[in-house]
């Protein structure tokens, strides 16, 4: 009796990997959804609008990039973990959905439990701009307007706990200054307010502050990494300019609902590897100023959770919420 129980499962099991094998192997048979989970114009739309372009050739079906923003990108996540766990919608994930989560008492999905990670895409700096009205041209001078008047900056976001919030948190932090955070639905309504003097600074993805830089619509004064940019030479960083041992970048990220079959988040995985690597898309990324990644879908996860815990370090010495 015990042989034959044996012999069923094993044979259940192998009827069960050629399934599975054989949908990674169709996979993709219609059109896929990358879920952008902040306004368009910001950093996590351009990363998408590359992927759509790139692989929908290469799999023969659209790549539909879907901007859906709200409550620091939970809004479009949470889309995602509750749709059809088919590999047909996906996240552009980032720090705000998979590591400061944590500023948030309730959310109507458990972000780790529900999406799974594809790959860590890319890395890049934030940095530090501010309206040409504000009187000030470096970080030292920022430091000192800042404390000689408390709360009175207005600095912008994507939204509550994301990557371009928790920045400028951890340099609030660190610097022991008082600034006032103004939540947007995406970095790129804030930089609009930004330029338009609404509000007087940013801590904003270097990739779409390069234009309103050169243009000389915003002024850069550091830049949020370890080491200054090659997009930005002349711009030291925060740590150099004044705030020691200050280092904060973004990070994005393509997420999948949590029961997506691992051979097609591997299959996933490895197209967006070679996307990466791929040798006519280099200056592509040198342009965008960001770092590629990649790497498993085990090393993203345990990315995740060093995230997590450095993040909500900050949210409990910040007192933040986001709700």
């Amino acid at each position: 009796m015990i042989f034959w129980r044996l012999l069923g499962g094993a044979l259940l099991a192998c009827t069960a990997f050629p399934s599975s094998f054989a949908t990674a192997q169709q996979y993709p048979a219609k059109p896929i959804r990358i879920v952008v989970p902040f306004a368009a114009g910001g950093t996590a739309d351009v990363l998408a609008r590359v992927i759509s372009q790139r692989l929908g050739p290469q799999y023969g079906q659209q790549i539909l990039v879907d901007n859906r923003p709200g409550s620091g990108g939970h809004v479009g996540a949470e889309t995602v973990a509750k749709s059809p766990a088919d590999g047909y919608t996906l996240v552009l994930g980032t720090i705000g959905i998979h590591a400061a989560y944590g500023i948030y008492s309730r959310l109507p999905y458990d972000p780790p439990k529900e999406l799974q990670p594809v790959i860590l895409f890319a890395e890049l700096p934030c940095v530090l701009i501010v309206h040409p009205s504000l009187p000030t041209k470096s970080v030292h001078d920022f430091l000192a307007l800042a404390r000689a008047r408390p709360g009175a900056i207005n600095f912008g976001s994507a939204g509550n706990g994301s990557s371009t919030h928790m920045t400028g948190e951890l340099f609030k932090v660190m610097s022991r200054t008082n600034l006032t955070h103004v939540p947007y639905r995406g970095s790129a309504p804030a930089l609009q307010d930004l330029i338009g003097g609404h509000i007087q600074a940013m801590f904003e993805n270097l990739p779409t502050t390069l234009g309103p830089i050169a243009a000389k619509r915003v002024r850069a004064l550091g830049v949020t990494g370890k080491e200054r940019s090659p997009n930005l030479p002349d711009v030291p960083t925060v740590a150099e300019a004044g705030v020691p041992g200050y280092e904060s970048t973004a990070w994005f990220t393509v997420g999948a609902p949590s029961k997506v079959a691992a051979a097609i988040v591997q299959k996933l995985n490895a197209d967006l590897n070679a996307l990466l690597g791929a040798p006519d898309m280099q200056q592509r990324w040198k342009d965008l100023g960001i770092t590629k990644v990649g790497g498993t879908t085990d090393f993203a996860a345990k990315y995740f959770a060093r995230e997590t815990e450095k993040w909500n370090n900050v949210i409990k010495l910040a007192g933040i919420r986001g709700d």
